[in-house]
C-alpha cells in the first residue's frame, strides 16, 4: 500500500523543470522566416547541383545526343533494345520473383463466367510475365515494338500452358484493335514508365476492362523527394530515356492511379536491391474496375 502511494504522489506531484521563456511574436517571425530561407537555400543549391552535373553528362554522351537530334538513335536502338532486353530481364525477374509470383497467384479469381481467363499484356516485350500466368490463360500480348516478336515467340514456346490469341503491335495509348470490355485482366510491368501519357494508357484499361475486371502492374517509380536516390534520378532522367527506350526515373505513377476511376486500388511500395540504384523504387499491385 505504501508503495502504491508513493507512485500515485509521483503521478500527481510530477517534477517540473523551469518555466519555458516567452518568445515575442517577432522572434517568432523572424525564425520562421530564417527558416524558411534556409529551406528555400537549400533547393536552390541542390537544383544547382543537378543542372552541373546534367551539364557532365551532357557533355559525356554528346554523341548520342546528336544522334538523337537527328533522330537515328532510336530507330537503331529499337532494334538493339529487345537483345539488352533478353539479357536484363531474367536477372532482374530473379530479384522480383517472390513479388511477381505472389502478385499474380490472385488472377485466376477474375476469370469470366466461363472459367477462361481472358488476359491482355501491355509492353509485353520478350514474354518474361509468362511463367507466372495461370494455365489455360487466353492471352493477348501488344508491344509497339515489333524487334520484340521473335524473343517473345521463344518464350512462349517455353510456356506452353498458355494459349496465345492475338499479337498486336500497338501502344499503350492507343488499342483500338482491343474491343470494349473484353479483357478479363490488363497486365502492365515496368511499362509505364516509358509511355508519353500514363493518363491515356489507363484509360485504355478501363475501356478493354470488363466490368469487374482487374489491372496488375508493377513499376519503378520516383523515390522520396529528400533522397538521395530521387536526387541522382533527376541528374539521370534527361538522358537515361536513351537506354530505356524512353525511361523515366521520376514518374509520380501512384497519383495516376489514385486519380483514375478504378473502384478498388491495393498497392504497395517496395524496393529492388540494390537499393541505390535509381531504378530501386517500385510499386506493385492490382486496381479493380
Amino acid at each position: 500500500m505504501a508503495g502504491e502511494r508513493l507512485n500515485e504522489t509521483e503521478h500527481k506531484s510530477p517534477r517540473r523543470g523551469p518555466l519555458p521563456t516567452q518568445v515575442s511574436p517577432a522572434a517568432l517571425h523572424n525564425h520562421s522566416a530564417a527558416t524558411l530561407r534556409e529551406r528555400q537555400d537549400r533547393r536552390t543549391g541542390g537544383r544547382i547541383r543537378v543542372l552541373l552535373l546534367q551539364r557532365c553528362l551532357q557533355l559525356l554522351l554528346l554523341p548520342i545526343h546528336a544522334l538523337a537530334c537527328l533522330g537515328l538513335w532510336d530507330s537503331c536502338y529499337k532494334k538493339v533494345f529487345p537483345y539488352v532486353m533478353a539479357k536484363v530481364a531474367p536477372a532482374y525477374n530473379q530479384k522480383v520473383y517472390s513479388q511477381k509470383q505472389e502478385l499474380f497467384s490472385s488472377l485466376r479469381r477474375f476469370a469470366g463466367p466461363s472459367g477462361q481467363l481472358r488476359l491482355l499484356e501491355i509492353g509485353t516485350g520478350t514474354g518474361t510475365n509468362f511463367q507466372f500466368y495461370p494455365a489455360g490463360c487466353r492471352l493477348t500480348c501488344t508491344d509497339p515494338n515489333p524487334n520484340f516478336r521473335m524473343f517473345l515467340l521463344k518464350n512462349l514456346s517455353e510456356n506452353q500452358h498458355l494459349r496465345l490469341e492475338r499479337l498486336v503491335v500497338a501502344s499503350g495509348e492507343d488499342l483500338h484493335q482491343v474491343a470494349d470490355g473484353s479483357m478479363d485482366v490488363v497486365v502492365c510491368t515496368l511499362v509505364l514508365c516509358s509511355v508519353s501519357s500514363i493518363r491515356k494508357v489507363l484509360e485504355e484499361v478501363l475501356r478493354v476492362l470488363r466490368q469487374g475486371g482487374a489491372f496488375y502492374f508493377l513499376e519503378h517509380v520516383a523515390a522520396d523527394h529528400c533522397s538521395w536516390t530521387y536526387f541522382w534520378q533527376q541528374v539521370c532522367d534527361p538522358f537515361w530515356k536513351y537506354f530505356g527506350d524512353g525511361c523515366c526515373l521520376s514518374r509520380e505513377t501512384q497519383e495516376e492511379l489514385e486519380k483514375t476511376n478504378f473502384s478498388e486500388l491495393d498497392l504497395r511500395h517496395f524496393h529492388v536491391p540494390p537499393c541505390w540504384i535509381p531504378t530501386s523504387p517500385h510499386i506493385i499491385g492490382y486496381a479493380v474496375k
